[in-house]
């Protein structure tokens, strides 16, 4: 697996996941009916973020990563992530893979630490990933997020130190 940075001709290969991961309503806060242009704007960073792709020994995109600066100012050392792996492509550790390579990016750019701010509690998977790559729980903001199946659930917020 090769993880580098997204190029244009990425984007009809990522976008179908993306739509979909998106309409399940299942793990992220994005609009169910998300627009092509609105998963662009969303999910294509320009500096001071950055936009991956994990692709394999054939070039297909497995899954893809954005990374930033969490808020802006004074609050800019801290940087955030977002993930997104292709279902037809889960648990072959490239959710791992896009997770470290945000780490070291982080690490790297002088970011000294990583938050994410809306980790669905009933994603156990991305929970556990996150939580054996040091990540920790900081707080759940209770029924903050309409789950399809599981109705009202808690968003955590975790954070892992630098």
């Amino acid at each position: 697996m090769l993880i580098r940075d997204v190029t244009e001709a990425d984007w009809p290969l990522i976008w179908p996941f993306l739509r979909d991961i998106c309409r399940a309503g299942e793990t992220f806060s994005y609009p169910t009916d998300i627009t092509e242009e609105q998963g662009r704007s969303f999910w294509l960073l320009t500096a001071p973020g950055r936009t991956v792709v994990a692709v394999d020994e054939a070039g297909t995109v497995l899954g893809t990563a954005k990374m930033n600066p969490n808020q802006m100012g004074n609050a800019a050392h801290v940087s955030s992530a977002s993930f997104m792996v292709d279902p037809a492509h889960a648990g072959r550790g490239v959710g791992r893979a896009l997770c470290r390579e945000a780490l070291d990016w982080a690490a790297r750019a002088g970011y000294r630490g990583m938050q994410f701010n809306a980790v669905v509690e009933s994603n156990a998977p991305a929970v556990a990933l996150y939580t054996s790559l040091g990540f920790r729980v900081l707080g759940t903001v209770p029924g903050g997020f309409r789950h399809p199946a599981h109705g009202y659930v808690g968003l955590h917020v975790m954070y892992r130190e630098l």
